[in-house]
């Protein structure tokens, strides 16, 4: 099954000190770049939670937001830090000097300032275990949305393919035409030279000229590539970079192929070809 890296999931849980609440956003990234914001309580457990992420995504850049909202304590007593509240009297007293036309302090500002109202600590043990709990309900969200996507992503590539495959079969089967009108185009040329050539070095000239002419190897390296793709996008298993080399090896095959087009309907179709296997390329940066 195919997985988008692009992809967001939320997921919120009400407990009895607070409420969590779990973001993460993903897009297209070479390899796995996790980074997380998290609540201070909980900073130390980063690389734990890092491990999770990792286990479950493979690519992509994830990005990971936790947001905590402790909840409301009636009964809990309002502590201050009475010596950073004297501090901040004390500053104050020097700015007012110096800018006289300030306004006294607001006791509400004061209360804001970071660090004035102590909160009572929270054991970060029960708190990580929510999180963490939380944290495998959102990556699944995410991987359900992610899947979603690449089964879209893969449906276009199987389309993709069968154009391919039809566009290279009519390539293949005009090919004996082409080559006998080269063939032909060749023989008109010395007619017109007037001279007398030997049959077996004209025979041996056509033949290298129908070698260069000739795409069967390509064709049979298109479809070759063509069935491996089908066959990728059928595993079990992150296949990003492996679409992402075939991609190149389609497009090296369709460049020969226009590099030894004898007519314009071959050469038109190497231009169809370049542009599907385009298209793919660009979807494909997008698989997991």
């Amino acid at each position: 099954m195919l997985y988008s890296m692009t992809g967001f999931a939320r997921q919120s849980a009400e407990l009895p000190f607070g409420t969590l609440t779990w973001e993460i956003r993903t897009v297209n990234h070479r390899y796995l770049d996790v980074q997380f914001r998290l609540p201070d309580e909980l900073r130390p457990k980063e690389p734990a939670l890092r491990q999770q992420v990792s286990t479950l995504l493979s690519r992509g850049k994830i990005e990971c937001a936790l947001r905590f909202q402790r909840a409301f304590d009636q009964s809990s007593e309002l502590l201050l830090n009475t010596d950073l509240v004297r501090l901040l009297r004390k500053r104050t007293a020097e700015l007012a000097r110096l800018l006289p036309e300030t306004t006294a302090l607001n006791p509400i500002d004061v209360l804001r300032w970071p660090g004035v109202v102590q909160e009572p600590e929270i054991d970060a043990e029960p708190l990580f275990d929510a999180a963490a709990a939380l944290l495998l309900q959102t990556l699944d969200e995410l991987k359900t949305m992610r899947g979603s996507e690449g089964a879209r992503i893969g449906a276009m590539l199987g389309q993709r393919c069968d154009e391919i495959e039809a566009i290279a079969s009519a390539v293949r089967k005009r090919m004996p035409e082409v080559l006998a009108a080269a063939h032909a185009r060749q023989k008109e040329r010395i007619e017109r030279l007037d001279v007398d050539a030997d049959p077996a070095r004209l025979e041996v000239e056509l033949a290298l000229i129908a070698q260069k002419n000739d795409v069967d190897e390509e064709i049979d390296r298109l479809d070759s590539h063509v069935t491996e793709i089908r066959q990728v996008l059928e595993a079990d298993e992150p296949v990003g970079r492996r679409l992402d080399f075939l991609m190149q090896e389609l497009n090296r095959e369709a460049n020969t192929l226009a590099s030894k087009a004898a007519e314009t309907q071959t050469t038109k179709a190497a231009v169809e070809l370049k542009v599907l296997i385009e298209q793919m390329r660009e979807q494909v940066q997008n698989i997991e």
